[in-house]
This record gives C-alpha cells, structure tokens and sequence, in this order.
C-alpha cells in the first residue's frame, strides 16, 4: 500500500511511540500529542491504531517476500544463495530495528487482519524452510528437522537487532558474524 506524505509522518512518529510505550500503552491521543495536532484531525489519516499496525506488520512482511524471491530466482550455488538470503533478511532487520522489533512482538495485537497476516508468516516460513530444504539437499548436509532449522534461523535473524548497537556503522560485519554462527554454529569454520 502507498502512504500519502502525511500518513508516513504518522507512521514514523507511531513507530517510535509503540517501541516506547508497546501498541497496547500507546494510544490514539500518545500519537496526536507527539505529532502536535488533535486526535480528531488524526482520523482524517487513519482509520485506527490497527491500521497503523497494519501499515508495519504487513509493509515489512512484503519486504522480507520482495527479497526472498529475488534469492530465490537468483542463479547461484546453493551455499551463495543461503549466504544471499542471510544477507537480504538480515539488512531488511538491521535497518528497520524498531519496525523489527514491532512486527516480531505486537503483531498479535492485529484483530481485523491478524488471521491474514498469521497466513502470511505461516507462507514465509514455509517458503523459507523450502528453500533451506533445496540448499541442504543440493549440498548433501544432514536436516533432521527442516521446520526447527527454519524457525531457528528466522528467529536469531529476526532478534539480532537486539545484539548489536545502533550507532555500529558496519552492518556487513554483523552479517558476517551471524552468517558464520548459523553456518558453522560453535565449532567454526571447517
């Protein structure tokens, strides 16, 4: 969906308030005091706090598949193209923190959509394990358990956003860090 100029600054300054305050403590009036203007004049935007939740859970959500297909169409070997994934869902994280962190943990506070957007994770998922499935076949490693092994990957990817500091310029070397971790896990590189 397309934000009109004054609907982005809306949802900026809601993401902001709800990675402070959670969605559940913030509320329509949180939002039009930091925005400066009446809550009323805020309904001329917005339908809804949910909407605004929407707007995030779903606009990173059409990220991380806009990615995932371009890894997917992508003709490299199979370990490229899980480094390739790594890559793309890990800056999509690194750039939208507090986004991240909204769409990991409020989500469940969608009502109208939340059975929709449940679907939508359930089909990343299984896209993704699809994926990792193809890459551990073509590789000849062990997978005992495709959907633990997916889940595993998307949650460190998902929460790394935690582990490093803002103000740390490099995203590359986080990258590479946590790839190496999913890759070779504790014992290093072979």
């Amino acid at each position: 969906m397309e934000l009109k100029e004054k609907q982005k600054k809306i949802l900026d300054v809601a993401v902001e308030l709800f990675k402070e305050k959670g969605y559940m403590g913030s509320s329509v009036r949180d939002l039009a005091t930091k925005l400066n203007i009446k809550a009323a004049s805020l309904y001329a935007h917005i339908r809804s706090k949910e909407e605004i939740l929407e707007w995030i859970c779903f606009g990173i959500a059409n990220d991380f598949f806009t990615e995932l297909q371009i890894v997917k169409s992508t003709n490299v070997n199979p370990q490229e193209k899980l480094n390739l994934f790594i890559d793309k869902h890990l800056s999509i994280v690194l750039r939208n923190r507090d986004v991240t962190h909204i769409y990991s943990n409020e989500w469940k506070h969608l009502e109208e959509r939340l059975p929709e957007f449940v679907e939508l994770r359930k089909k990343y998922q299984q896209e993704v394990e699809e994926l990792i499935s193809e890459i551990y076949k073509a590789e000849n490693w062990e997978l005992k358990s495709p959907t633990f092994t997916t889940r595993f990957i998307l949650h460190t990817l998902n929460n790394s956003y935690f582990w490093f500091k803002r103000n740390v310029d490099s995203t590359v070397d986080i990258t590479d860090e946590i790839r190496d971790k999913i890759l070779f896990g504790l014992i290093g590189k072979p």
